[in-house]
């Protein structure tokens, strides 16, 4: 059973993890970045042994991956790496629906239903 989340608790909550988002962010963009030199790279070690940049791109995976196991720790799910996209789970009028942050948002400021999605995301005001 999902834990539920309050409105207040999920911005508390929030302040946890956007720390986490911003470092999530900033290891994506370098991945991107980076990405033309990482197909290189792996071109010429397919066979080869390995190669430097490769081994320095595993502990960024690593971190990753470690940055992602916290925030689903914390009971939020991710649902969206490219645009930061987090939703919490919440009841309205005993129904579950989502609470729903995305990177740059100061708090969550939208709610939606569960199979709406973030097309149908609502103002907060509203829940």
């Amino acid at each position: 059973m999902p834990h539920y989340f309050t409105l207040e608790e999920a911005n508390q909550v929030l302040e946890i993890i956007k720390p986490l988002m911003e470092e999530v962010q900033r290891i994506r963009r370098d991945i991107l970045a980076r990405q033309p030199e990482m197909w290189e790279a792996i071109r010429r070690s397919a066979g080869n042994g390995g190669n430097p940049t490769l081994s320095k791109m595993v502990k960024t995976f690593d971190r990753l991956d470690d940055l992602l196991h916290r925030i689903l720790a914390t009971g939020v799910q991710v649902k969206d790496i490219n645009t930061g996209l987090l939703d919490f789970s919440a009841l309205k009028d005993g129904r579950e629906v989502y609470l729903c942050w995305k990177y740059g948002e100061e708090e969550i400021e939208y709610w939606h239903e569960v199979e709406a999605g973030f097309a149908g995301r609502q103002p907060i005001d509203s829940f």
